[in-house]
C-alpha cells in the first residue's frame, strides 16, 4: 500500500482554500483609498470589513479566529440523516490553523492528507467583487492589492505543489490584462475569476464581447487556465428571496431559491461562452469550472444540442464537443460523478476537496471511494492527471 491509500498514484486536489490574513486586502492598498475601497471596523466588539463604505456580514467572523471545522457540513449534504438543525454542525469552533495561513503549514497539512499538491483559492477574495460592483475602479485597486498579499504570503508556486490563484476582475478589460500579464511574470499557473457578467464603466457586460479581448487573447497565447470559481456573482432572485452574499445557516434558516444560485451562474456563464462561439476565437483557451457543482451538465448539454440543431451551421464544430475539449468540471464530492463523466468525458472531471471549509470533506482521500466502479485509468486522470494537464502552461 502506498501513502495514497490502495492507490499506486499521487493525487492532486484541484480545490483548496486559504483562509485570509487579517492585511490580506490592505497590506497593499492605498490607506488613502481605504475608505471609498476596504477597511477593518469593530462593532460591538467584533471586527467586520467596510467595503465600499458599507459594512459587510457576508461571513460571520472575518479574522477566521476562531472558524469552524473542516467539513462540518458533510453529514448535512450527505443527506442529513440524523434530521440535525443545520445551525447545529456549525457549533464548533477552533483557533485559526497555521495551515490556513502559511505556505508551510499547509505543505505538512498535505502530506499527512496523503495529497501530492492543491490548487489553492480565496475564501472572501471570491465574495468581495459583488459589494464593489457600482465602482469598477475600486474593485481593481482591492484585487490589484489582495493580489500583492498573495504572491507575497504564498507565491503562485510552492514547491511545485501549491498553486495560489491570482483573482482576476474584468470590472476594467485593460487591468484584466495588465494585471494577467503581471500574474505570468509572477509564475502563475492558472488565475481564478467568478462567474459572472462583471460590472463596467459601462454597465454589466458579457464578458466574453470583445471589449474583453485583450485578457483573452493574452490566456489564449499564454496557454494558461482560467478557472471561473464559485462566487458571489451578483444574480438576482427577482424577489423571491433577499439579494447579497450572506451566510445560508445564519439567522431562521430556511431553503429558498438561492441555494441555487451557484448552478445558475455557472450554467448562464457556460452556455454563453458556447453560444458567443467563445473557443473559435481563442481555440487554445481552457476553462476549470471548480466548486459550482455539475447538477446542471445534463440540462446545459441539452439546451447546446438542442440550439445546435435548430441553427445547423452556426458554429464550425460540434457546439457540444468544444465544451468537452475546453471545459474542465470539478463537481461537488457528493454529485453523481459518473453522470458527470458521461457528460463532459473522464479526461475533463477533476477532483476538489473543497478543504478547509465547511462543505469540504473532512479528509480529502475520503472521495477515492466515491470513483469505486471506475477502472484504475479513468480513476487516475480524474484523481491526478487531468489536473496537471490543466494548469501544465500550453502557449501557442
Amino acid at each position: 500500500m502506498s501513502a495514497f491509500g490502495e492507490l499506486d498514484h499521487p493525487v492532486f486536489d484541484a480545490d483548496n482554500h486559504y483562509y485570509e490574513a487579517v492585511d490580506a486586502f490592505t497590506r497593499h492598498l492605498d490607506p488613502s483609498l481605504g475608505s471609498r475601497v476596504l477597511q477593518w471596523s469593530e462593532i460591538n466588539g467584533r471586527r467586520y470589513h467596510v467595503i465600499g463604505g458599507r459594512v459587510n456580514h457576508a461571513v460571520t467572523n472575518p479574522t477566521f479566529d476562531p472558524v469552524a471545522l473542516p467539513g462540518s457540513l458533510y453529514d448535512y449534504f450527505r443527506g442529513n440523516p440524523d434530521h440535525r438543525n443545520p445551525r447545529e454542525f456549525l457549533s464548533a469552533r477552533e483557533p485559526v490553523r497555521a495551515a490556513y495561513r502559511r505556505p508551510d503549514a499547509r505543505l505538512s497539512a498535505l502530506d499527512e492528507q496523503g495529497l501530492e499538491g492543491c490548487l489553492l483559492f480565496p475564501t472572501l477574495g471570491m465574495i468581495y467583487e459583488e459589494p464593489l460592483a457600482h465602482d469598477p475602479a475600486a474593485v481593481c485597486h482591492l484585487f490589484r492589492a489582495f493580489n500583492r498579499w498573495l504572491v507575497e504570503d504564498w507565491t503562485f508556486n510552492y514547491a511545485d505543489r501549491i498553486f495560489a490563484a491570482p483573482y482576476i476582475t474584468l470590472a476594467d478589460p485593460a487591468w484584466a490584462a495588465e494585471e494577467l500579464r503581471w500574474a505570468l511574470d509572477h509564475g502563475a499557473r492558472t488565475v481564478v475569476m467568478r462567474p459572472a457578467a462583471p460590472t463596467t464603466a459601462l454597465g454589466r457586460r458579457n464578458p466574453f464581447e470583445p471589449m474583453f479581448d485583450p485578457f483573452w487573447s493574452l490566456a489564449n497565447d499564454a496557454g494558461i487556465a482560467v478557472v471561473v470559481h464559485a462566487a458571489d456573482s451578483g444574480g438576482s432572485s427577482n424577489g423571491y428571496a433577499v439579494d447579497g452574499f450572506a451566510a445560508t445557516f445564519s439567522g431562521s434558516w430556511k431553503p429558498s431559491i438561492k441555494n441555487f444560485a451557484i448552478e445558475h451562474a455557472i450554467r448562464d456563464y457556460l452556455l454563453t461562452l458556447i453560444f458567443e462561439k467563445h473557443f473559435e476565437r481563442f481555440p487554445n483557451l481552457r476553462i476549470a469550472s471548480v466548486e459550482n457543482g455539475a447538477e446542471y451538465l445534463p440540462d446545459l448539454i441539452k439546451k447546446i444540442r438542442s440550439t445546435s440543431n435548430k441553427m445547423p451551421g452556426y458554429w464550425e464544430d460540434d457546439p457540444v464537443e468544444t465544451l468537452r475539449r475546453h471545459v474542465w468540471i470539478n463537481p461537488f464530492w457528493e454529485d453523481d460523478v459518473y453522470q458527470v463523466a458521461e457528460c463532459i468525458g473522464q479526461d475533463r472531471v477533476i477532483f476538489g476537496s473543497d478543504w478547509p471549509h465547511i462543505e469540504a470533506l473532512p479528509e480529502p482521500l475520503d472521495y477515492v471511494a466515491e470513483l469505486k466502479n471506475f477502472d484504475a485509468v479513468d480513476r487516475r486522470m480524474i484523481l491526478n492527471e487531468n489536473v496537471h494537464e490543466l494548469i501544465t502552461l500550453q502557449p501557442t
